[in-house]
């Protein structure tokens, strides 16, 4: 990063106030405000961003600022401000010029008063939020129905709601040189391990670029390396109950302003995998959902491939299974078959998500009965072709990660050209090679296929079956915890 010259504030009022108007153009950009005043016959100037300031709050602390008689603040005039003039909770003072300027632009108001080298900042500041409504990925149907928002100190709120833990720790950070995007490191400090803490803090601490314009994305990107593995080493939620779920375990979050998804760090294959409904049912519920999302989830990935592969070698196939293959092949080669119908179905996602709600249903009805209906008839596809790929479907859009889902989607065309390539051996090969990725990545050092590899039998029995709560005593080992114990 760069380093720029310090400019420290003067106590000339005409000096500072020349340099915040040209940092800030304010004679430029109409919502940047500076206005002059004088109070107890002291010469000062605010500066604001409009849309940022409560209005209410400005307005009281200028009425009361406005009583003064001249004379007032002649002694000590920065103490007697901020500790008596100024009723408001979040008040500092700075000497220096620049840390004025990342200020204004981040929210707070700056008041310059002549005569004192040190200029006040009020964060009363306000940004446009939406309320908390429930994630639209994530939703339960029984529940608590608030939701992670755009806005960094509600999502800090809506954490500190559901821990009351004295340890809980919301770390200030920022990165990025220009969009000075603010970072909360949230974690329990009891319980997470103190070299994970360090070493996330390290990795965002390091992040060197201008701006952060996808927000938690971007930081993944910096901090987690493996640009080109499509499997996702950090988990988002826009649920405030699962962000607690997994710092209570001893997880460390990732809170960005400007994004309603929080990042939770180290991850394994296994968290991309559950859903807060299934600790929102009875026990065996509970663990029959997971069951069921993990059949889903498999067969999104291998159903395919190991249709095609018996489709071309129907010798692989017992005598009592040989309707499993394709009645009529058609006059496009399956591969091709599966290649178009695959793209078509991301085609219709993207459709469907830049087409208005309103319309949602037509795109659905052109999508099922005019395309597929019309591509079968005129001998494009397959009905056999059709009907494995929409299990498929179902299956990814089973999967509670979406960024689980998108990946598992790109193995299993990976696993369909190296099958219609190499037949059986190709097959192979490719779940030989999924599993050696999964086993070669980690999260933060955590193995990304722990508790399968390294084995732990223990914490193995967890992730396939939903256990009782009661029964859950014991944080992951592979956190290092300091309590282990819950």
């Amino acid at each position: 990063m760069t380093d720029r010259t310090k400019h420290p504030v003067q106590e000339n009022l005409k000096d500072n106030v020349e340099f915040l108007k040209r940092e800030l153009g304010t004679e430029i950009s109409f919502d940047v405000i500076q206005m002059d005043v004088q109070y107890a016959g002291r010469d000062m100037a605010l500066f604001l961003v409009d849309g940022f300031a409560k209005d209410d709050i400005m307005l009281y602390i200028m009425q009361l600022l406005a009583k003064l008689e001249p004379g007032t603040l002649d002694a000590d005039t920065l103490k007697k401000m901020v500790k008596r003039y100024i009723p408001y909770v979040e008040v500092e003072t700075t000497d220096d010029l620049d840390k004025v300027v990342d200020m204004v632009l981040a929210g707070p108001t700056a008041l310059v008063v002549d005569g004192i080298s040190e200029v006040i900042l009020i964060d009363a500041r306000t940004y446009p939020v939406r309320g908390p409504e429930e994630p639209d990925t994530e939703r339960v149907v029984r529940g608590s129905r608030d939701g992670f928002v755009e806005t960094l100190v509600f999502n800090t709120a809506l954490t500190r709601r559901r821990i009351r833990d004295r340890t809980l720790r919301m770390e200030y950070m920022q990165a990025g040189r220009r969009s000075q995007t603010d970072i909360v490191v949230c974690y329990i400090e009891d319980i997470a391990d103190p070299e994970m803490v360090k070493k996330i803090k390290d990795s965002i601490s390091k992040i060197d670029t201008d701006g952060l314009p996808m927000g938690e994305k971007t930081i993944e990107e910096f901090i987690c390396g493996r640009h080109w593995n499509p499997f996702p080493t950090v988990r988002y939620t826009e649920r405030p109950d699962t962000a607690a779920t997994h710092l209570y375990e001893g997880h460390v979050c990732i809170i960005v302003d400007g994004s309603p998804s929080v990042m939770i760090t180290p991850t394994t294959f296994w968290h991309h995998l559950q859903h807060a409904e299934e600790y929102r049912n009875k026990p065996l519920v509970g663990a029959y959902l997971r069951m069921v999302r993990f059949l889903a989830v498999w067969t999104s990935l291998f159903l395919l491939p190991l249709w095609y592969l018996f489709a071309v070698k129907p010798e692989l196939l017992p005598d009592k299974l040989s309707y499993i293959g394709p009645n009529d092949p058609g006059q496009v080669p399956l591969f091709l078959q599966f290649l178009i119908i695959e793209v078509g179905i991301d085609v219709l996602r993207m459709a469907a998500i830049h087409t208005p709600t309103s319309l949602a249903t037509a795109l659905g009805l052109v999508a099922a009965l005019m395309i597929g209906q019309v591509a079968v008839e005129v001998g494009l596809l397959t009905n056999e072709v059709i009907l494995y790929l929409a299990i498929a479907a179902i299956g990814t859009f089973a999967t509670p990660s979406y960024e689980m889902s998108l990946a598992n989607r790109l193995v299993r065309i990976f696993l369909l050209v190296l099958t219609a390539s190499f037949h059986l051996y190709g097959f192979l090969i490719g779940i030989t090679l999924f599993i050696i990725m999964l086993a070669r990545m980690n999260s933060f050092g955590v193995p990304y296929l722990w508790p399968f590899i390294p084995f732990n039998m223990r914490a193995f029995r967890d992730v396939l079956v939903r256990s009782p709560i009661p029964l859950k005593n014991r944080r992951p080992r592979i956190l290092k915890p300091q309590d282990p114990d819950r």
